[in-house]
């Protein structure tokens, strides 16, 4: 449940964040879905029965897949895909573990965009674009922690002499990465896994 709850929520923030084709329609969906998850996603991970939580991680998942068929993912899918490929983790746990490097690594970009996704979630909207920013990222932190599932590149047995050859294939993965509101080069790609180690 963590695991597919937060890939819906990656779906839905490079939906929202996405360079190429964001639109109106797909940014309404994003942020709807997002609210909608943020919202729920603990209590359904503590409390599998509670059908009200289910039904709007459902909704909300679902809304997310609509908002990225209209404005693609980017580089948290490009970096979580080569460690699904090499080492057969679900992709809803390789989202999750990349997805603070990659939050990080488009901050200043990406700034507005995660302040606004803060004013939905957190009410923050009193404070500097880069302030609301960050409690954006903070907060999807505190989420993926409190949702039980791995954090680390090391708690699932990745060895730490694979990340070259991780950011390596990660390049591959171009019509991704140039969705992504900053680029992201090979040293780049590299760095975010180290981070995520």
């Amino acid at each position: 449940t963590a695991a597919t709850g937060i890939d819906a929520m990656v779906h839905a923030i490079e939906a929202f964040t996405g360079r190429l084709r964001k639109n109106p329609l797909s940014d309404l969906l994003a942020k709807e879905a997002l609210r909608l998850m943020a919202a729920n996603l603990i209590t359904a991970c503590d409390d599998g029965q509670n059908r009200q939580a289910r039904e709007a991680m459902l909704l909300g998942a679902a809304l997310a897949g609509q908002a990225f068929s209209n404005s693609p993912v980017g580089a948290v899918h490009a970096l979580a895909y080569p460690l699904g490929g090499h080492f057969h983790l679900p992709h809803g746990l390789t989202n999750a573990l990349m997805l603070g490097p990659v939050l990080r690594h488009n901050m200043r970009v990406a700034a507005p965009l995660y302040a606004e996704l803060a004013d939905l979630i957190l009410g923050a909207s009193s404070v500097s674009v880069d302030a609301r920013a960050m409690a954006f990222v903070e907060f999807m932190e505190n989420l993926m922690n409190r949702s039980g599932a791995p954090r680390r590149l090391r708690d699932c047995n990745i060895p730490e002499d694979s990340l070259p050859s991780l950011a390596e294939d990660a390049m591959l993965q171009t019509r991704l990465l140039l969705n992504n509101p900053v680029e992201v080069t090979q040293d780049d790609a590299l760095a975010m896994y180290r981070q995520a180690f």
